[in-house]
């Protein structure tokens, strides 16, 4: 996030886009809902009606994957009707031609036909947005998880800056994270390409860095695999032992048969987590790691605000907490880690990080700091590119073009499938489906489906139907209602026994590689009760 959560409060129009923010983040959507009472406008854009859209001023439903086509038709109202922060573009951006050349030449009937929401409500919308003095940008993995994701955030990075909604409190382009430490684990390098802080492994002097720091000759400087790459590479017999931590991608990952094939092939499948999940059922070896209440450490939410965790209990059984089992695995392997502590680690983070430098455990003791955060007595850093001060010099305009998912209805899978979450469970359900209580809120899987589909499809509410995509097939009972339009189907990921995830497609964004989760086409069926 450019910006913090507490700041939401105070910005005068919200954008939410493929996000439910009440469901997935309900912290969050409390902020919302304290702007709202501020006086906000919330504008919600999803191609399914859900909970935050409830309490939007305008909703929008835009057909699935047409992110683009949507966002370009409300940068072409803003310029056309002068809504733009001109000054703020000269002074402070570069390669914006490019993008106003895109504008100028779209046919704006032409977008709302692909994305399917009338002109006027475009307008509305971009108006709204555009004379806003505070507008910050909300999304999630609505956005992300597409062939074009990256194109999608670049967008948003476009109408952030055409506005001027950069770089001031209250306003940004504001991702929220899908779980509670996935900013940290990417701030510490869980990326292909980066070592802590985003430095590029590629980079000759941060690689001399990190050898120098951790007492080896050289460290490699190629760019290693991303999950998708991993389990192409098992098939093709070029990786042969897999270690997972804390990951479930028999249920996550997109044509799930196809992943648990390469979890069954690989030679050595080492899995680290809390619970046997289905992936840890595959593994030849398990590791049992400690949960949050069992270890001593650091987190880092979706707003960049490192934060102490703090252990309540001792480990269970034979866990441990990860570093633990990590740094006993290196030594056999004949490189000696000789951490004594979590704290020991943190103060190796400040020094090898520019962002973390002035972050220490007793820094910590409070409400937690935001990175930025380069010296001992700085504060912290509630939102970035203050003034117009972009880490790469000049915010970087890109011209975007709309191109459709890759896969699209046809005859044959005339049904758009979206999947996402439900307020009781969390991601895979490793943990909450192990609480009888969350468990008993939703219990099994289900698929939404509007009333006229159902009526064509001769089936109930309740009742058993079959889905299938080009990659698989599963049953699953029917949710009718309208929160979905006619021939679009949603479906929440959270459970095995219907695991929607066998149906999704593979095929994913050239730069960041992730897979499309969020469309794909499907048929229905009416299925034996």
């Amino acid at each position: 996030m450019t910006n913090g959560v507490a700041e939401l409060e105070h910005s005068d129009v919200i954008f939410i886009i493929g996000s439910n923010t009440a469901t997935s983040h309900p912290l969050v959507a409390t902020r919302i809902f304290r702007a709202i009472e501020n006086g906000a406008k919330v504008i919600v854009a999803d191609p399914r009606k859900n909970q935050i859209a409830d309490f939007a001023d305008q909703y929008i439903r835009h057909k699935p994957g047409t992110d683009v086509a949507l966002l370009n038709g409300m940068m072409k109202v803003i310029l056309d009707n002068g809504l733009h922060d001109q000054a703020f573009i000269d002074a402070n951006t570069e390669s914006f031609e490019g993008v106003k050349a895109v504008l100028e030449h779209l046919d704006l009937d032409a977008s709302a036909a692909t994305c399917g929401v009338p002109v006027e409500q475009i307008e509305q919308i971009a108006k709204d947005f555009g004379s806003a003095d505070k507008a910050s940008i909300v999304y999630c993995m609505g956005i992300t998880q597409h062939t074009n994701g990256v194109n999608n955030v670049k967008s948003l990075a476009n109408l952030a800056m055409l506005t001027g909604n950069i770089g001031r409190a209250s306003t940004g382009v504001n991702p929220l994270r899908g779980q509670n430490n996935v900013q940290g684990a990417c701030d510490m390098g869980g990326l292909p390409n980066v070592y802590t802080g985003y430095q590029p492994v590629t980079l000759g002097a941060a690689n001399k860095k990190f050898a120098q720091a951790w007492d080896v000759d050289e460290l490699p400087s190629g760019i290693g695999l991303t999950i998708p790459e991993m389990f192409s590479k098992i098939e093709s017999d070029d990786l042969h032992a897999l270690w997972i931590m804390g990951e479930n991608p028999v249920v996550s990952d997109p044509d799930a048969n196809h992943v648990e094939k390469a979890l069954e092939k690989v030679d050595l499948l080492i899995v680290q987590d809390i619970f046997l999940t289905p992936t840890a059922k595959l593994a030849d070896v398990v590791l049992p790691g400690a949960s949050f209440a069992e270890k001593d450490g650091t987190f880092v939410n979706t707003e960049r605000r490192v934060t102490r965790v703090r252990k309540a209990i001792e480990p269970v059984g034979d866990s441990k907490p990860d570093w633990e089992i990590i740094q006993e695995v290196s030594t056999r392997f004949g490189y000696a880690m000789a951490y004594e502590s979590p704290g020991e680690i943190f103060e190796e983070i400040a020094r090898l990080t520019p962002s973390y430098t002035g972050i220490s455990y007793e820094r910590l003791e409070g409400e937690g700091i935001q990175w930025p955060c380069p010296s001992e007595d700085h504060p912290g850093t509630p939102f970035l590119h203050r003034d117009g001060k972009f880490t790469r010099g000049k915010g970087l305009f890109h011209a975007i073009e709309y191109q459709p998912p890759a896969e699209v209805v046809d005859e044959e899978y005339p049904f758009w499938l979206t999947t996402g979450r439900v307020y009781a469970h969390y991601h895979t359900g490793t943990m909450t489906r192990n609480s009888e209580s969350l468990d008993f809120e939703v219990s099994q899987g289900f698929l939404e489906i509007h009333p006229d589909d159902a009526k064509a499809l001769l089936v109930n509410d309740g009742e058993p139907i079959q889905i299938a995509s080009r990659r698989g097939e599963i049953t699953t009972r029917i949710m009718v209602t309208e929160r979905v339009e006619p021939g679009v189907v949603f479906m929440p990921f959270h459970f095995e026994e219907s695991n929607i995830n066998k149906l999704t497609n593979p095929a994913y964004d050239p730069i960041a590689k992730i897979p499309e989760l969020k469309v794909c086409a499907v048929k229905l069926f009416k299925a034996a009760s």
